[in-house]
């Protein structure tokens, strides 16, 4: 186990300014604290998070950073609370070893639930305060490298949860090293003949390269100094869980990858980058498809750097990274190489917010608005844990998103408004569809309209967490907005019915009583058939009292009638009349939840009545409709209705028609001429044999109203191929 003094050294020697005395207090109050505590393999406890510091001393991270480390675990398994750590150590050490706190006493429903939630508040910590991530990964991979003293079925769920969040989260800050350690432990682990397997193959294939990277080394050199370039190469094989995820992705073979040797060419200067990238190009044929250029273009986690493969020495392909010292730092520590991980923190070499850091906090304050821990984890993988693309606003404005990606998670990428009122999209000046998948370097163009709403079906298209939380929230929105629509107008009805006068004020003020806590929300209940209306009315005159018909049961339900009565109300002829009681349906809009009765439905013209299903709006049936008999023990469902059909915005209805034609070519084409030429549209057809000599087609069309639909049929029963005519009410 390592000594103070030894870790106080280490510290020491990058940063000479650390305070020595803060890094004794915590390593004596850790020991104290975990006392005679010990770890699945048998050693003092106090080991690990001393280990935990070693690791990131090889970061070189700042003072408090180590001292956090050392204390991550005091709260969670010792006696410890936040006001000890904040007392001896300050507000700052306390925030960051709070950070790592686990959640242990919540009431959650999951593993996965509780997994989330401890994932949610180490991300709203490392939003304030990189440095925790920092100290989570390096515990993370300590923890990982004594994997093997833990019980089979809890390592293998440990190397799963490191293999899906905590493995990808170190690459996607830039830190390769740390990332392709704990890739390995876990393929190690999950997968032990494809891991011994993988190590074999590159076994056989090192034996037979020889010394082919020292040769490589020494003729890379050579031509960098002919050419007066100072750098220092340095050779290395691919990982082999690297190896096998390619192999994975691209359904290639070993022999077939080109990048399982690579070399890192670090030079002094930018300028140095470009030039030793043609002198290398000149001396070997590179690989046609296998550029990038990351110097012009960094990722966002700050990596930069030139890749390039060439066809190098016995013809092996080998792949070459050039970059100077500065990029290579950043390459290796990721937001560690960059000195403020806090802003105002003390730091030990100085300089501003790394472009990784401020890029993982705005992320991560983005998905902090979702709804519920799973919401949130599954954000997290589809946000952080993708291979990008990149591509540009019209203003060239460099957006990155996850592969795969679409114009609908650009849009919401660059603003949730723009996301919302998508309608169109031109990439690369050309009218395409939002559905097209992003190809690096595209240029995306953005259509919109003020006041759309994003289909739900677009969740099922879009790849960002961002845009697939927004089009949630935005869809859940407009079905609350509808439900709030629909219960404005019981509500007002219940009111005028009861003789009283509807006033926001005295519901607001009515609020207690009905256990809500906005008025929204007393109209949404009422419209999602939770709430009767004579409840509210109740609520805000309690005096009032209903007469109520011994049919309706107003306490089960949102009914319309009240003191109407369900008799009164079936034997009534809704629809014609213009009712200031009836609420007014004017189709599918977007202003009231409504939907029309399967197999048949309901045209203007048509009387009609509504039917509240709880949850799910109003289903608008025909007066005539057979269905209606299954209500009749439910009187309180029942809605008056009435149609409002805007002359200014006509819009078709549906309607079904059962035709029985005589079995003869051409009999389908004269039924779709006479759909035509009476300007309907068919929305769908199906046939069947009725006898040898007849077939019966359903058609579900749409009209414009009932004398339209009647005018249909009229034309249809007049063809003589056509033996009956019939309209389906469902």
């Amino acid at each position: 186990m390592m000594r103070q003094f030894e870790l106080v050294e280490r510290v020491k020697r990058y940063y000479p300014e650390a305070n020595e005395d803060l890094l004794n207090r915590a390593y004596v109050y850790a020991m104290r604290a975990h006392g005679s505590q010990k770890r699945a393999s048998g050693d003092p406890y106090f080991s690990h998070p001393l280990e935990v510091a070693a690791i990131l001393t090889d970061l070189h991270v700042d003072d408090q950073t180590i001292a956090a480390a050392i204390l991550h675990d005091t709260i969670e398994d010792t006696g410890t609370t936040r006001e000890d750590i904040a007392n001896r150590f300050g507000e700052n050490i306390a925030d960051l070893v709070d950070g790592l706190t686990k959640i242990k006493k919540l009431d959650l429903v999951s593993k996965k639930a509780a997994q989330a939630e401890n994932l949610r508040k180490l991300l709203l910590a490392v939003a304030a305060d990189a440095r925790v991530l920092l100290v989570k990964l390096a515990d993370r991979l300590h923890n990982m490298r004594t994997l093997h003293f833990v019980p089979p079925d809890k390592r293998a769920r440990i190397a799963e949860e490191t293999l899906e969040i905590y493995a990808p989260l170190a690459g996607r800050i830039g830190m390769q090293d740390m990332r392709e350690e704990l890739e390995d432990i876990c393929f190690r682990v999950l997968m032990p003949d494809a891991h011994l397997m993988m190590t074999r193959r590159l076994q056989a294939l090192r034996e037979r390269a020889g010394g082919l990277i020292e040769l490589i080394e020494r003729d890379l050199k050579a031509k960098l100094l002919a050419n007066s370039i100072l750098g220092e190469i340095k050779g290395r094989e691919k990982r082999v869980y690297s190896i096998w995820r390619k192999m994975e992705r691209k359904s290639i073979s070993f022999e077939q990858l080109s990048d399982v040797f690579g070399f890192r060419v670090i030079v002094g200067t930018a300028e140095d980058c470009y030039r030793a990238l043609g002198i290398i190009h000149q001396a070997w044929p590179f690989v046609p498809g296998r550029f990038k250029d990351y110097i012009s273009t960094p990722k966002q986690n700050d990596y930069r750097s030139i890749h390039t493969t060439v066809v190098g020495p016995k013809h092996q392909r080998v792949e070459l990274q050039i970059r100077t010292r500065e990029m290579d730092a950043v390459a290796e520590f990721g937001i560690a190489a960059h000195a403020a991980y806090k802003e105002g923190g003390s730091q030990p070499n100085g300089g501003g917010e790394s472009n990784a850091y401020r890029w993982l906090r705005r992320t991560i304050e983005l998905l902090a608005e979702g709804d519920n821990p799973e919401e949130f984890l599954e954000h997290t993988k589809l946000e952080l844990f993708q291979d990008q693309v990149f591509c540009f606003t019209p203003k060239g404005l460099l957006i990155a998103l996850p592969r795969g990606a679409t114009p609908i998670d650009f849009a919401y990428a660059v603003h949730t408004d723009i996301g919302n009122n998508t309608v169109g999209c031109r990439i690369n000046g050309r009218n395409s569809p939002l559905i097209s998948e992003l190809q690096n370097g595209d240029e995306v163009e953005i259509l919109t309209t003020v006041g759309q709403v994003p289909p739900a079906a677009w969740e099922s298209l879009v790849v960002t967490g961002k845009a697939r939380a927004a089009i949630r929230r935005a869809t859940r929105e407009a079905v609350r907005k509808q439900f709030v629509g629909l219960g404005r107008r019981i509500v007002e009805r219940a009111f005028s019915r009861a003789g009283k006068t509807f006033s926001e004020e005295k519901l607001v003020a009515a609020l207690p009583r009905l256990a809500r806590a906005t008025l929204d929300d007393v109209l949404t209940a009422v419209g999602r058939g939770e709430m009767y209306s004579g409840d509210v009315v109740k609520a805000v005159f309690p005096d009032f009292r209903e007469e109520v018909s011994k049919a309706a049961a107003p306490g089960t339900g949102a009914g319309w009638f009240g003191v109407q009565g369900a008799e009164k109300l079936k034997f009534k002829v809704p629809g014609q009349e213009s009712s200031t009681g009836s609420i007014p349906i004017r189709g599918l809009s977007d202003d009231l939840p409504v939907r029309f009765a399967p197999n048949g439905g309901a045209v203007p013209g048509d009387r009609i009545v509504g039917i509240l299903t709880p949850g799910e709006g109003i289903t608008i049936y025909p007066i005539q409709s057979p269905a209606l008999v299954a209500y009749d023990e439910e009187p309180w469902r029942w809605l008056d209705v009435r149609w409002d059909v805007d002359e200014h915005d006509p819009r078709r209805f549906g309607a079904q028609l059962t035709i029985s034609v005589i079995n003869e070519p051409g009999s389908l084409a004269e039924i779709a001429r006479v759909i035509a030429d009476t300007d309907a549209n068919i929305d769908n057809i199906a046939m069947r044999a009725k006898t040898a000599d007849f077939r019966e087609m359903i058609l579900d069309i749409e009209v414009w109203d009932l004398k339209h639909l009647t005018a249909i049929i009229s034309e249809l029963r007049a063809k003589p191929l056509v033996a009956n005519v019939e309209r389906v009410i469902g």
